[in-house]
């Protein structure tokens, strides 16, 4: 049965989400997503970059997405936030901030992940911000090189920018091997475009393939 929410602005795509999951992933989602409405009554709901959302005051909050093995749960803020047993397994990536959670007892008590929410919710109280990065090839070397002549037109576009700074290393490659793999300057260009378009929309260079 799906998890009745009685507060916050829902968002029937995350319905749909859920739905759409592995069988072992719709009850640690369902749970995740009262245990935020709990904590957050003012919460909404949306979906960012394929997966669910909870923004608070206009600002991210945390997510959860679902994959083939296990799901994860991700605060946007968590390096600002008190380290704690959770937040200190893993860095915000694919594992999410609670480890690969395969049943709902990977998941701690409620009441720490209530806690956790709630801390999340402070810093947006408080209007705290997370330091941007500037998109450069120095500021990205680490991860994945990205040529000048692409941070240039990425910097003028605020929503591919920011969704290209979210994306994991992998992601990034994807973009990067299709963009430098073209045989000529036209071609090139043109996947340039495509590239910032998708980018805008918070999709992945291979967003057709990932499964709804």
């Amino acid at each position: 049965m799906p998890t009745k929410i009685i507060s916050g602005v829902t968002d029937e795509r995350i319905d749909a989400y859920i739905k759409s999951r592995e069988e072992f992933a719709k009850p640690i989602l369902n749970h995740i997503r009262r245990l935020v409405h709990k904590a957050c009554p003012e919460t909404e709901e949306t979906i960012k970059w394929s997966f669910p959302h909870f923004d608070y005051k206009g600002e991210m909050l945390c997510s959860m997405a679902a994959f083939k093995q296990h799901c994860a749960f991700t605060f946007w803020k968590a390096s600002l936030m008190k380290m704690n047993k959770a937040l200190e397994l893993t860095e915000r990536s694919a594992m999410g901030h609670l480890g690969k959670i395969k049943s709902l007892g990977d998941l701690p008590p409620d009441g720490e992940i209530i806690s956790m929410i709630r801390e999340a919710m402070d810093l947006n109280d408080k209007g705290i911000k997370l330091k941007k990065a500037n998109v450069t090839q120095k500021s990205v070397s680490k991860e994945i090189s990205v040529p000048g002549y692409f941070s240039k037109v990425l910097n003028k576009n605020k929503k591919a920018k920011d969704t290209f700074i979210a994306f994991s290393p992998s992601h990034k490659r994807e973009y990067m091997e299709w963009i430098e793999g073209a045989k000529t300057e036209a071609t090139r260009d043109r996947r340039i475009s495509q590239a910032i378009g998708l980018l805008s929309e918070g999709k992945t260079r291979n967003w057709k393939y990932i499964k709804k």
